[in-house]
């Protein structure tokens, strides 16, 4: 597998890092537009090769010409928010970024999948579509998988149960317009309220888990000044099903064409992910108002995407 990283900032370093110590990737492009950083960061990298025992991979700095033949391509690069500073604020001069960019990838790598970090990711990769370069299954939005992580370990600390035991999705936006739709999670199995209640746990405090999922970030980012562990990780999760045609399902956004009753908006969905990139949408029955949020979360980014038109 070939992957093509560009930004050199916190969070594309950090993917790089994933990969080399646990991937099994052939080649990976560091792109940046300072182009002594990406080289930098390279060389840096190049020196813990005799303390690595994971598949070598060739890493090496480059331009978008270097991303020709890339089996995927994540995409970092962009402003960054800056203190009180909000996603939605980021918006204007991310989407002139993110259209260079996708102009340029198209025309050395028109068969890779991208997948978008840079915020506000889920409606920059509407912005990315709708330029028209790539079908819908090639573009992901890394969106909420980072927010499902952060569920999985909230809950998993209230009932002391390893996170990986908990089952559930944060859906919608990946920000404050984001969904948990309880009735699609369980714990071991069981739903949330009869686990608790057959293993003498206190119902969960839902509104409480809610309001710490969709904050964590911000805590996170108020206190060392981004986020860039947990994004990486879900990245590296979503490059690691494509690499092996896992046929795996993550909460992700992508372009939706009538699936939930949404339409010409990216919003975090459970989907199939393959060596395709996000080769199917899963339909889930929500009861009618985690479908109602879910709605609301899309038309709050359908309504940020038309005040930049």
């Amino acid at each position: 597998m070939r992957v093509g990283i560009i930004g050199a900032g916190a969070v594309g370093v950090e993917i790089v890092s994933y990969l080399l110590t646990l991937g099994s990737v052939a080649e990976i492009v560091l792109v940046n537009r300072n182009k002594d950083k990406a080289w930098a960061e390279v060389e840096d990298f190049s020196h813990v090769e005799s303390f690595t025992y994971a598949r070598n991979t060739h890493l090496h700095s480059g331009d978008y010409v270097d991303c020709a033949s890339c089996d995927a391509i994540v995409i970092t690069a962009g402003a960054q928010l800056k203190g009180n500073q909000t996603r939605d604020e980021l918006l204007s001069e991310n989407a002139s970024i993110m259209k260079e960019i996708m102009k340029e990838l198209f025309v050395y790598a028109p068969n890779a999948i991208i997948i978008f970090v840079s915020n506000p990711v889920d409606v920059l990769t509407h912005i990315a579509y709708k330029e028209g370069y790539y079908p819908r299954e090639k573009l992901i939005s890394a969106g909420t998988l980072v927010d499902t992580a952060r569920f999985m370990k909230i809950v998993g600390k209230k009932v002391g149960i390893d996170p990986k035991n908990i089952f559930g999705f944060v859906l919608g936006e990946h920000g404050k317009g984001s969904i948990i739709p309880w009735s699609m999670c369980n714990i071991c199995g069981l739903d949330v309220d009869t686990f608790c209640e057959l293993n003498g746990l206190p119902h969960l405090d839902k509104a409480q888990i809610y309001h710490d999922v969709i904050n964590a970030g911000y805590d996170i980012f108020r206190k060392k000044g981004n986020t860039n562990h947990g994004i990486a990780a879900s990245v590296f999760r979503i490059l690691r099903a494509i690499g092996n045609d896992e046929h795996s399902v993550l909460p992700l956004g992508v372009y939706l064409d009538g699936e939930y009753g949404l339409s010409d908006v990216v919003v975090n969905v459970p989907v199939v992910v393959t060596k395709k990139g996000a080769s199917k949408i899963l339909n889930y029955k929500l009861l009618p108002e985690e479908l109602e949020a879910l709605h609301l979360s899309a038309q709050k980014m359908q309504d940020m995407e038309k005040a930049i038109r």
